[in-house]
């Protein structure tokens, strides 16, 4: 079984690469999920981001406003800090959990680790095998633009404040070209799962 870490910028395509991972029948840890999930209302890191960042931060029901936070901590790197220590350690801890419970169950033939920073926060050690969406800075600033309603200023500014394509690239074994047709993403990872699954098939008989 291989564990998979699949990263990629922001607006890069990764979420359709995960989405086909999943139908394919890999076991998928998205780790965006489990960031939300270690923030609700009333956890040891919710309390402590909101005795940081204060209460303007929260929505009527509670949960942190992440598009709020997301604006706060785009512009802040010192504030973008203070929360990576108070998220990072707890998300690294509960994916391990995760991988280690999907180990056990052995019922897949991949584990894929969805992680926007899976490079960033050395979770590299975690995988056998990193995939990397990758497409033009313009196209990618466009499709950010579209999909989260961002003048073009902001668009850059978020992707800037990311690792740099070319240093993800150093540390990826495969790289998917994300920057055309969803279907030729598509028609990329079924290509990858074929080989890896006929190479797993091939070992075990």
């Amino acid at each position: 079984m291989k564990i998979i870490g699949l990263t990629g910028g922001i607006a890069s395509g990764k979420s359709t690469v995960s989405s086909v991972l999943k139908e394919l029948g890999a076991l998928i840890i998205d780790a965006d999920k489990v960031a939300r999930e270690i923030v609700l209302p009333g956890s040891p890191a919710w309390n402590e981001i909101v005795q940081e960042f204060g209460q303007a931060i929260l929505q009527p029901d509670q949960n942190i406003n992440r598009k709020e936070l997301a604006g706060i901590i785009f512009r802040d790197q010192a504030a973008r800090n203070k929360l990576n220590r108070i998220t990072h350690p707890r998300i690294m801890d509960e994916i391990r959990k995760r991988i280690n419970a999907g180990k056990r169950g052995n019922n897949y033939l991949m584990i894929v680790v969805d992680a926007p920073l899976l490079i960033e926060l050395g979770m590299t050690a975690m995988v056998d095998e990193v995939w990397l969406t990758a497409l033009p800075k313009d196209i990618q600033i466009m499709r950010l633009m579209e999909r989260e309603g961002l003048p073009e200023w902001e668009a850059e500014k978020r992707i800037g404040a990311q690792m740099p394509l070319e240093e993800k690239k150093k540390f990826a074994h495969r790289i998917i070209d994300t920057s055309g047709l969803v279907q030729d993403t598509i028609n990329q990872v079924y290509d990858i799962w074929n080989q890896i699954t006929r190479h797993e098939k091939e070992q075990n008989t």
